[in-house]
């Protein structure tokens, strides 16, 4: 573990559009709409920066307006942005996202066709500069959807990554919405094929059920995230076979979400160490047993899976809360707290982290 960990991640930001509230987009078109900014890999930069790691986002946007803004943003909050590539082609590409309620859940529309980093082939990327000083880098299954030229600079960079020695943390995050940039191949197909070829150089593998079963066919038996069955044993067993299936892996990260309704969910994770054949679930209780954070009300739970990864990885590179039960327990409290917020980006700080792991999940006002 370096003592001044810099933590990079590849991958597309996008330009957010909102309805206020949990209205529809058809209830205030023509009209208003809130715009943020959001992606997996960038909103995975952002956690780290707020808890106070060193991180550095990179990517291919426009020179435009819109790209600077989106710089400008990410500067602010402690990102490194001075490898981002500015390319005279493409666009910043757009997502709309409805908030759900009750029983309709939240949904996204996808704008993104053209973007720069759809566009930008892997030789245009200066990976030896984007990679100076890195000593971790994130990745996700959501970048090589998008287009064949992000899925080649994709497997580039990981692969130099690899080569130097650098620890690379890959989200298997499967988009059934993406995988479609080659005609004649089915999504799941085509996620196959090239996930593979990424996730065998991954040191750290991070998903869900779904994830596993959907790109590589691993299920868990006698479990049902629907309906709050969670089988602890059956995801020890598909994080095995995640582990053998790419043996590189030191530790693999699955995440346990119960949805009772769009406003409700039960949360929790669990972190498989390799070596030692042990599997950490978090949150426990004070005798030891699992039981998810009730997270109510949910103001937001886009972004929630890259606060994981964010927290996770933190901790993995912190003195503080490195060893696997520690870090498992940080990761499932940074991405509770980010149901509480909106947008993508988790804005939450190592201290309040820290008082959810410690068991203050009151509310109350700090004074």
């Amino acid at each position: 573990m370096s003592s001044s960990p810099l933590i990079a991640g590849f991958g597309e930001i996008m330009l957010r559009l909102s309805p206020d509230g949990k209205l529809r987009l058809t209830q205030v078109l023509p009209g208003s709409l809130r715009a943020t900014f959001g992606g997996g890999e960038a909103n995975v930069c952002v956690s780290i920066a707020r808890l106070g790691m060193g991180s550095r986002f990179l990517t291919a946007l426009p020179k435009n307006p819109i790209a600077d803004s989106l710089i400008t943003e990410l500067r602010g909050i402690g990102v490194d942005t001075t490898r981002i590539l500015r390319t005279d082609g493409g666009r910043v590409g757009i997502y709309y996202a409805e908030t759900g309620a009750n029983q309709r859940g939240s949904s996204v529309v996808y704008d993104r066709a053209g973007s720069s980093a759809a566009l930008t082939p892997a030789d245009a990327y200066d990976f030896d500069a984007m990679l100076e000083g890195v000593t971790w880098l994130h990745l996700s299954g959501i970048t090589p959807a998008i287009s064949a030229e992000a899925c080649a600079a994709n497997q580039a960079l990981a692969e130099q990554a690899a080569a130097k020695g650098i620890k690379i943390s890959l989200d298997l995050n499967f988009r059934k919405k993406l995988w479609k940039w080659q005609p004649g191949t089915e999504p799941r197909a085509l996620a196959r094929e090239h996930m593979t070829r990424l996730a065998a150089l991954a040191d750290v593998l991070i998903g869900n059920e779904e994830d596993a079963s959907d790109v590589f066919g691993i299920k868990a038996e006698g479990t049902s995230v629907e309906s709050g069955t969670i089988n602890s044993a059956a995801y020890t067993d598909v994080a095995r076979k995640l582990h053998a299936a790419f043996p590189k892996a030191a530790y693999v990260a699955i995440t346990l979400r119960e949805s009772h309704s769009a406003d409700f969910n039960g949360w929790g994770a669990m972190l498989y160490d390799t070596a030692a054949d042990t599997a950490h679930l978090a949150p426990l209780t004070p005798a030891g047993e699992y039981r998810p954070y009730e997270i109510r009300n949910i103001v937001d739970r886009i972004g929630g899976g890259d606060s994981f990864s964010g927290g996770l990885i933190f901790a993995l590179n912190s003195e503080k809360w490195c060893a696997p039960a520690q870090a498992i327990a940080f990761a499932v409290a940074a991405s509770c707290l980010k149901h509480s917020i909106y947008g993508d980006y988790n804005n939450v700080t190592e201290a309040e982290v820290a008082a959810l792991v410690g068991g203050n999940a009151s509310g109350r006002v700090s004074r």
